[in-house]
Order: C-alpha cells, then sequence, then structure tokens
C-alpha cells in the first residue's frame, strides 16, 4: 500500500505540475490542478498514515488523516467552489468591476450617459458585456464604438461586448419603465 501510494505521489504531483501554470485564468485549468493536487495530498496521507500504522500498529490513524485530507481539500477547494457558482448564476466575474467599466465608458469623449451595464462570464476564462451609451452626435458613433471596444478589450479584458448607442433622446425612453411610457 505505502509503495503503490508513493508512486501515486510523484505521478499526481508532476500532472498537477502542468497544469500549475494556467490556474490562474480558467476555472477549468484550476479545478484540473486542485484535483490533481488534491489525489497527491490524499497520497501523502496515505503512505503517512501506512507507515504511523506499521510503527504504531494503530489503526484509528488511518481515518484520522482522511478526514484530516477530507478537510484539507474541502478547504482548498472551496473558492473555486463559490466561483463556478458565480459562472453558473451569470454574476458579475471576480476582479471585474462594473463602476470602473462604468466611469472608463463615460470617459470617452462624445458619450454623455452610460446605462443598462451587465457584465457576465461567457466561460470560465471569458468575459461578456452589454451597454448602452447615450452618444448624441450621430458622426462620433463610430469613434465611440471603436474607441470602447478597444478599451473593454484591452484594459478589462472583455471578449465579448454588445454595445448599444442611441442618440440622447433614445436613452431617455430605454430607461423609462413600461408603466412610466403610458
Amino acid at each position: 500500500m505505502i509503495a503503490v501510494a508513493a508512486v501515486g505521489v510523484v505521478i499526481n504531483t508532476l500532472t498537477a505540475l502542468l497544469f500549475m501554470r494556467g490556474r490562474e485564468g480558467d476555472a477549468n485549468v484550476r479545478g484540473a490542478f486542485l484535483h490533481m493536487a488534491a489525489d497527491a495530498a490524499v497520497s501523502v496521507g496515505v503512505v503517512a498514515a501506512g507507515i504511523a500504522i506499521m510503527l504504531t500498529g494503530r489503526s484509528w490513524i488511518d481515518p484520522v488523516v482522511s478526514i484530516g485530507i477530507t478537510l484539507a481539500i474541502v478547504v482548498g477547494t472551496w473558492d473555486l467552489f463559490r466561483e463556478s457558482i458565480d459562472l453558473a448564476l451569470d454574476a458579475v466575474p471576480r476582479g471585474v468591476d462594473p463602476d470602473a467599466i462604468t466611469t472608463a465608458l463615460a470617459a470617452i469623449p462624445g458619450v454623455v450617459e452610460v446605462h443598462d451595464l451587465h457584465v457576465w462570464a461567457a466561460s470560465t476564462s471569458e468575459v461578456s458585456l452589454t451597454v448602452h451609451l447615450v452618444v448624441p452626435d450621430v458622426d462620433a458613433h463610430d469613434t465611440v464604438l471603436t474607441a470602447a471596444t478597444e478599451m473593454l478589450r484591452n484594459r478589462f479584458r472583455v471578449a465579448h461586448t454588445t454595445l448599444q448607442l442611441e442618440r440622447e433622446d433614445a436613452g431617455r425612453d430605454c430607461t423609462q419603465r413600461p408603466a412610466d411610457v403610458l
């Protein structure tokens, strides 16, 4: 048992190292890394428990080590679990600040108002965004679209954008609720 677990330590550690580089930017890679790291930890626990049981003859060491490993895995993967729930619920991804995006969009020359901003994770590594920008000068629309798209991609790493440009009067209609229009 100790020898097989020792082989598991080596194989799982080497596999975890393969996933180490990409784990920060992608929840799937982070999940694979954590899985392999947990497998390596379990194997270390088996080796340690096996040696301890062999030296002391106390078989209760095995369940105690198992409980310790289980607690370490739960604590170590809790953040990934929360991120997965956020992804399933289309929550704003961690590290994305909607207020900073709104401020940056409002600072683009020609934009007089920003509203209906929605940001969500399109996948474990890509962010999507929709927003309405009030740009009264129709001649500035192409310039604003280009500036906003480039700024969102480069500064905020938003991969997919839908920008709706509105004249000033159209923006008022957009922000009214149906009951207000009647």
